[in-house]
């Protein structure tokens, strides 16, 4: 069967989802799960074989910087009487229309990895990136198979 080239998923339509309220300004995001392997030697043969060994998830979202909202919540770490470490979930979702079906994860125990006080350039659009981890995923909606 040929690739339809009118069902590949645009970008375009991705999203970001946080506690019910979708981040319009996120203009990119990406989550990825690392598989942590250790190499077993094994008697007999020169082939390595590996063991996995845990799970590692990180991420990045890329934004139009719109208000404090998300800093003061990250930075709510910085409150040596608190001592409250932000932590939340995350949906993100590609619903392209022209593809086959909408595709959502949901991100669990998201922690972001720095807070980002400032930053801008004189004469461009202030934008902030924000890496971050997680600790789990569930696939919500999967495309449908052709």
């Amino acid at each position: 069967m040929a690739l339809d080239s009118t069902k590949i998923i645009n970008g375009t339509y991705g999203e970001v989802w946080q506690d019910g309220v979708w981040l319009t300004n996120i203009k990119s995001a990406e989550a990825t799960v690392e598989i942590n392997k250790e190499e077993i030697q094994r008697a007999g043969t020169r082939w390595v074989s590996h063991k996995v060994t845990g799970l590692t998830g990180t991420g990045t979202m890329t934004g139009y910087k719109v208000t404090t909202e998300l800093i003061e919540k990250i930075g709510s770490i910085a409150d040596d009487k608190s001592g409250v470490f932000y932590s939340t979930e995350l949906i993100l979702a590609l619903k392209d229309p022209e593809s086959f079906g909408s595709y959502r994860v949901r991100l669990k125990g998201v922690q972001f990895d720095n807070i980002p006080l400032i930053n801008y350039e004189v004469g461009s659009i202030v934008e902030e990136e924000l890496p971050f981890t997680f600790t789990g995923y569930e696939l919500i909606d999967t495309i449908a198979s052709v």
